[in-house]
């Protein structure tokens, strides 16, 4: 019997495969516990309608990060904080300070464990970070450490 998968099974298949299956694993185990449907025709044809939404969706959601990549890519993200006087910043800049920078000065809100540091900023000055906007969108952008007294 052939089946479209609606959650992905351990051996069998993944989420929106169509998979075959025997008779008796397909209408006591995968049918009743909701992981599948029975592969007919109308059924493949929803199926094809919910990938090409998904599709779409995937589209449109790369197409705005995107665009969030060249915003913040435009101008340094700058992070004021205390320094001594040799220019060493008290503690390090951490992700949750860019995030922070980030809303001030673009009103974006970026999740903090999107923002990849190498290692910890603990000096005044400019440093490369990575952020992660979307599968396959990373944005390189410049955070420019200021002391305040």
């Amino acid at each position: 019997m052939q089946v479209i998968l609606k959650k992905d099974v351990k051996g069998t298949g993944k989420e929106g495969d169509i998979v075959k299956v025997s008779d008796g694993f397909a209408r006591n185990r995968l049918i009743p516990g909701g992981l599948a449907v029975e592969a007919t025709p109308a059924n493949l044809k929803a199926i094809e309608r919910e990938k090409a939404n998904l599709a779409k969706k995937i589209a449109e959601e790369t197409a705005a990060a995107k665009e969030l990549e060249k915003k913040l890519t435009a101008a340094p993200i700058v992070v004021t904080t205390k320094v001594g006087d040799t220019g060493k910043v008290f503690g390090s800049i951490t992700s949750m300070n860019i995030a922070d920078a980030i809303k001030e000065q673009f009103g974006i809100e970026i999740d903090k464990k999107k923002i990849v540091l190498s290692k910890p900023i603990k000096e005044v000055g400019t440093s490369k970070v990575e952020i992660k906007l979307y599968t396959g969108v990373t944005a390189s952008v410049d955070v420019k450490v200021e002391g305040a007294k």
